[in-house]
């Protein structure tokens, strides 16, 4: 696993979002990125478990795996357009890597959850930090579930980090920007962060169909690629 970074800032928050239930932590940092105003590409997280892809889009090339940084809130974002599938513990050890290297004050997980019976649009958090800040986000707490993939290996690598995780109801493995947008709506009360997520609902099918086509594009190259090598060897 390789950790690239041009720059170093410390005392950070950390906003990691990666490929999940709805893409929510995918949809939620690229939003950010593209609306928080002074974001720039600060590094990257590379390692030989991971597709050797990238995805062109708009003319510009999208890392795997990104890390940005926005100087006015001091936030470091990781950014995720590819499968993590099977890599979930490396990406935790890259996050409390990232963490030790910036000094973060808190990481904070991104994540879509399955609803039970029907979407009400709630929004739940989990927090070693600061659990009485984020109730007056309006976001509420997570007394019962099962959390999986990153935001889990995080969780149960970084015992002693202060690490809060929010989670958007989703009922749909599509991507889905309207569960995003509550994400950013209670960042937006927690950070202070002056973003308006009301844009992406009014843009939610534009947005998620953004965020789908550099998702496939990247499956397509891949399945390109096998069926190369299948006639290869046939």
């Amino acid at each position: 696993m390789k950790i690239e970074l041009y720059k170093k800032p410390q005392n950070v928050t950390i906003i990691q979002g990666f490929p999940g239930f709805g893409l929510v932590g995918t949809i939620t940092t690229e939003y950010l990125i593209d609306h928080l105003g002074d974001v720039e590409k600060i590094g990257y997280i590379w390692f030989n478990e991971m597709n050797p892809l990238i995805a062109i889009h708009e003319g510009n090339v999208i890392d795997p795996l990104g890390i940005f940084y926005s100087k006015k809130y001091n936030l470091v974002l990781l950014h995720a357009v590819t499968n993590v599938n099977g890599v979930e513990w490396k990406l935790a050890d890259a996050v409390n890597q990232v963490s030790d290297l910036l000094k973060a004050k808190e990481v904070i997980c991104i994540e879509g959850v399955g609803a039970a019976k029907e979407v009400t649009g709630n929004v739940y958090y989990i927090s070693k930090k600061n659990p009485k800040t984020w109730i007056e986000t309006e976001a509420k707490k997570m007394n019962e579930g099962i959390v999986m993939g990153v935001t889990a290996a995080v969780l149960l690598k970084s015992k002693d980090a202060p690490l809060s995780c929010i989670f958007a109801e989703t009922a749909s493995k599509l991507p889905d920007s309207r569960a995003a947008a509550k994400i950013i709506k209670v960042l937006d009360k927690y950070l202070d962060l002056d973003v308006d997520y009301k844009p992406l609902l009014a843009k939610a099918e534009k947005f998620e169909g953004k965020i789908k086509g550099m998702m496939q594009q990247a499956k397509d190259a891949q399945i390109s690629k096998d069926k190369k090598e299948v006639d290869y060897m046939g």
